[in-house]
């Protein structure tokens, strides 16, 4: 079989998309394209014309012709074939069929053509097969683009932080002297808090742990010079954003495209100068690790929890976090040292040892309480992944499914199967949702952004050439959702000082850490 030209062409004759597949001059297409309407006739159902050089192989699609040249010693069920899978690849790109859309996607069908047919010959693929072919999506390119965006984002922290540092130092330097300033240096850690506080409010609860045993109680801080905690970070941050500047600058004068963050990661917001809309953030978050046999059974099931505290303002320290939880098997809470124990497991109360001291503020978050689960069972999981690989000639056939649990909708889910060394993708027959497949780490991809009542349950089919069925092991599970297995969650903030209840937010989440079927 030799196709001579594919096209696509209007009632009257007009070329609208032609790809030769032999050497042909362009007078030539445009006589054989304008001649083909003159050979139709009217009420016929034959998808063929002969003439004494050429045959056409055609397909009305509404006002348009999808048209195979061939030469008449062709096999026409092997035209046909051709002409039905062009057939299926035009609605796939042309945003409408008419004339308009057709042009709007010339190239698009022009490469899509291309990938169909080789020399005139039909190649043996299938619609996703050649949709896949189009896209070339490129491993490297994206690690690059990532690498890049990483590499700004970063820059855009030290800038951020540079801003802040600055402007509370010009607060700090406007503020009448009531007993001095501590440091300005943001809490890390539990042992790293060395935040500022004094005067008549009082030192921070979680401040610098060698102070906190030798100093006594309610003694303020010793004041710091002002020009020392701000003359230099001023300096620095001035030089750095000058610096960054001149590298964007030069970035975009080389032509690479500079991505501005729509969506700011936690990170991002936590070190930006604009505050929340709420003066207090509690950040409840659980991180599942879990492993499941392939045959049945939970051989590692942990779960660990935090809950994390973030206070913009000093005056705002004063308080206690009132909470409630499910009474879930195997939940053991882990209070800091610094948190009253008693209080906490008699009335569930989240406050200081000592009232006088404050929870420290800034911009990062504090971590009070920790928990950890690990007396569940199977039936608790949020996501079950069954695989089921077969073997058939020169073939594996391998089906997997989820099943959901009712407690959770799962956002943004991927299960990452392995697979042997393909030279092409893998052939999947059937899928609920959508699929990638990694050549460069031979991994299919498989992600439904959302599972909810809607779709509790579903498969994934495909085929690759004979393997042994633990080539599929481990498949790695990743989603998030917006509830909790504790289900802890703050009822409400008490003030300890006068005062109306400030205003608090809070975020729930439940992520995968280590999340595997081996």
């Amino acid at each position: 079989m030799v196709v001579l030209a594919a096209s696509i062409i209007s009632k009257s004759g007009k070329a609208l998309v032609s790809r030769q597949f032999v050497d042909m001059s362009r007078i030539r297409i445009e006589g054989l394209l304008a001649a083909f309407p003159k050979l139709v006739g009217s009420g016929k159902q034959h998808t063929y014309v002969e003439t004494e050089n050429v045959r056409y192989v055609y397909q009305p699609i509404e006002a348009l012709y999808l048209l195979l040249i061939t030469n008449k010693q062709s096999n026409i069920l092997e035209d046909l074939d051709t002409l039905r899978l062009l057939s299926k690849l035009i609605p796939e790109y042309a945003p409408s069929l008419d004339e308009e859309g057709v042009c709007k996607a010339a190239f698009e069908l022009l490469f899509a053509f291309i990938e169909a047919i080789s020399l005139g010959n039909k190649e043996n693929v299938t619609v996703a097969q050649v949709k896949q072919y189009c896209e070339m999506e490129s491993h490297e390119e994206k690690l690059h683009k990532l690498v890049m965006q990483s590499k700004i984002n970063e820059t855009k922290d030290v800038m951020r932080r540079k801003v802040t540092e600055i402007e509370k130092s010009k607060t700090d330097r406007g503020k009448p002297d009531k007993g001095g300033f501590g440091s300005l240096r943001t809490p890390n850690s539990f042992s790293d808090m060395g935040i500022r506080g004094g005067g008549p409010q009082g030192d921070p609860i979680f401040g610098d742990m060698d102070s906190f045993t030798h100093k006594a109680k309610g003694r303020p801080s010793a004041p710091a010079p002002a020009s020392a905690s701000t003359k230099v970070p001023g300096g620095m941050k001035l030089s750095k954003a000058q610096k960054t500047n001149q590298f964007l600058e030069s970035l975009k004068a080389e032509g690479e495209v500079i991505l501005e963050d729509t969506q700011p990661s936690a990170t991002q917001s936590r070190s930006s100068y604009i505050p929340p809309s709420d003066p207090i953030t509690v950040t409840i978050e659980e991180k599942l690790n879990v492993t499941v046999k392939r045959d049945g059974g939970v051989s590692n099931f942990d779960i660990q929890g935090t809950l994390a505290l973030q206070i913009l303002n000093d005056t705002d320290g004063f308080i206690q976090l009132q909470i409630e939880n499910q009474d879930v098997p195997g939940l053991n809470f882990k209070t800091h040292p610094n948190i009253n124990k008693e209080l906490f497991n008699s009335q569930q109360i989240v406050g200081a040892k000592d009232p006088n001291r404050p929870f420290p503020s800034g911009q990062n978050e504090t971590p009070l309480v920790k928990w950890r689960i690990q007396e569940l069972n199977e039936s608790s999981l949020p996501l079950a992944v069954n695989c089921w690989p077969s073997v058939s000639g020169n073939e594996t056939y391998v089906n997997i499914e989820y099943e959901a649990s009712e407690m959770f909708d799962l956002h943004n889910v991927v299960i990452s199967i392995p697979l042997p060394a393909l030279r092409e993708a893998p052939g999947v027959r059937q899928i609920d949702g959508e699929w990638r497949y990694d050549s460069r780490n031979s991994v299919l991809e498989w992600s439904i952004i959302l599972v909810d009542q809607s779709n509790r349950s579903g498969s994934l089919e495909f085929t690759v050439p004979a393997a042994d069925p633990s080539t599929f092991f481990p498949i790695s599970v990743g989603f998030s959702a917006s509830n909790t297995f504790s289900d802890l969650k703050v009822t409400a903030i008490r003030p300890l000082r006068e005062g109306s209840p400030p205003k608090f937010s809070q975020r729930n989440r439940l992520v995968t850490n280590n999340y595997q079927v081996v």
